[in-house]
């Protein structure tokens, strides 16, 4: 009885990260997501975070921590330019060293930052990886996903093991980016 019970605790995430790639109309067998997030203090010292989630549960040792070039002439924060830097950075470094590339990006955020690692990824590094946006609703919660060519909102059941494993990787992410 406690291996069957030990085997479905395993198999929760694993099908919560199922029902996201579902969602999304991606191969349900990808194991890797890296979500990536930005932080600064008032506009300077910019920093961007990435955390790496496989069958749904954190790989802490591949977490990232990066420090971004300041645009000393705009001390407010530059998503565009913070998220190609720390995209360029990130997978690069993973093509240069022949290692496996995630099935799946997320991005703290919306539209500007989704573009920015569209075209590194495809422009730049001739990359062809997934790319979503996790949205948050005006309370700062977890609300939905952007995704696609044009950026559409998709909507997951907030009451879903997915909806939850995505709150908890926007969060773990948000919390990796600040504490740095």
């Amino acid at each position: 009885e406690k291996f069957r019970l030990l085997e479905l605790d395993n198999r929760k995430p694993v099908e919560a990260q199922a029902e996201i790639m579902r969602a999304l109309h991606l191969p349900e067998d990808g194991h890797v997501i890296e979500a990536f997030d930005h932080s600064h203090i008032q506009g300077t010292d910019p920093v961007s975070a990435m955390v790496q989630f496989v069958d749904g549960r954190p790989n802490k040792s591949n977490y990232r921590k990066y420090k971004l070039a300041q645009d000393e002439d705009n001390h407010s924060a530059n998503e565009d330019a913070n998220t190609r830097e720390v995209i360029r950075r990130r997978y690069t470094r993973l093509l240069k060293e022949h290692k496996p590339m995630p099935d799946l990006i997320l991005m703290d955020g919306g539209t500007i930052e989704m573009n920015a690692v569209k075209e590194v990824l495809e422009d730049e590094l001739n990359l062809d990886i997934p790319v979503a946006g996790m949205v948050k609703n005006n309370k700062h919660r977890t609300a939905a996903l952007l995704y696609g060519p044009t950026d559409a909102v998709i909507d997951l059941d907030p009451r879903s093991q997915g909806f939850y494993l995505l709150t908890r990787i926007q969060d773990e992410v948000h919390r990796f980016a600040i504490t740095f």
